[in-house]
């Protein structure tokens, strides 16, 4: 098991920019991981918002997501996932959480596209975007 330390979420204005990270913290040096946010919707499910394999930077996004999103790599750190969200809006508001599962190159391509395969979670951080 890996634990998933998540950091950023708080108050933003209106086109604004917002960061989240996560780290997977745990012997992860040679491990590499789908790590993954999400967030939740009116609801209460967790939809997926996008992907990143961590060894090598590949993203993935679900085909509603459209480029307000940007996943990335924390410099220096491997097993990391940086989300930023871009011109930010009210509809953003909401909680979210990283989730990973531990994969290879050969599957990463299948298993980063999966939600229901993600099997370790963070707590989770609150995102308010206002006026």
């Amino acid at each position: 098991r890996v634990q998933l330390e998540e950091s950023g979420g708080g108050s933003v204005k209106t086109g604004g920019s917002m960061r989240l990270s996560c780290a997977a913290i745990a012997d992860t040096s040679t491990r590499a991981f789908c790590i993954g946010w999400f967030r939740q919707t009116p609801e209460k499910d967790f939809a997926w918002v996008g992907s990143i394999f961590t060894d090598g930077g590949t993203t993935y996004w679900p085909d509603s997501v459209k480029g307000r999103f940007a996943i990335s790599q924390e410099n220096a750190r491997k097993n990391t996932a940086d989300l930023v969200i871009n011109d930010t809006r009210p509809e953003d508001s909401t909680m979210y959480r990283c989730g990973a599962v531990e994969t290879d190159r050969r599957n990463s391509d299948y298993v980063c596209r999966r939600p229901g395969l993600y099997n370790q979670w963070g707590p989770g951080t609150q995102v308010t975007v206002s006026a």
